[in-house]
């Protein structure tokens, strides 16, 4: 851990200045550019697909993350190819888990 020493000889009004222009040189806060659907899969690894759309494999869930930062809603299949039963539908910002586990993901295919 590191301390910060003040000098005894700086006037109280420095640090917020000098606090200040730390934040101004760090730049604006940048947007988060993130993948737009994120999930841990069975393989124990984050996995990020950037603007998905249709059906897409992707195995995960369980006790693992998933993110759905899409701007739709994410349908959460069982099977490969979006087969077999529904396991969840993700909306747009959810964030959660989906239980037991799943193979694919359909996405909708806009624009």
């Amino acid at each position: 851990m590191r301390l910060l020493r003040i000098h005894h000889s700086l006037p109280l009004l420095t640090l917020p200045v000098l606090l200040g222009g730390a934040a101004l040189l760090a730049g604006p806060a940048q947007a988060d550019t993130g993948p737009d659907f994120q999930y841990v899969g069975q393989d124990d690894r984050v996995h990020g697909l950037t603007a998905p759309k249709g059906c897409v494999e992707a195995e995960g869930g369980g006790t693992r993350a998933v993110t759905n930062k899409t701007g739709g809603s994410a349908t959460l299949y069982e099977g490969p190819r979006c087969s077999g039963r529904v396991v969840g539908v993700m909306r747009a910002g959810d964030v959660g888990q989906v239980r037991p586990y799943f193979a694919s993901v359909r996405f909708p295919v806009t624009g």
